[in-house]
């Protein structure tokens, strides 16, 4: 599915970018160019990025997807 529509960006480029190590919003958004023109998709791409990592989290090197919204609120 098309998450930014400005750059064209699906959830598996997302996913991709997560799997690739941007572990971040802003390196997502980097690598991928999604929100970077109106900026609409950002709370999806932050959403897929959570899920995408939260299978990385029992190894203890990002946070869980309930501590990046914490922290992104």
């Amino acid at each position: 599915m098309i998450v930014c529509h400005c750059a064209v960006v699906g959830e598996r480029q997302i996913a991709d970018a997560a799997a690739a190590g941007a572990t971040t919003l802003s390196r997502v958004c980097a690598s991928t160019g999604a929100g970077r023109d109106c900026g609409a998709c950002v709370f999806s791409v932050r959403r897929i990025l959570c899920e995408s990592v939260g299978s990385e989290v029992d190894t203890g090197l990002f946070p869980s997807p309930a501590e990046v919204d914490r922290a992104a609120s």
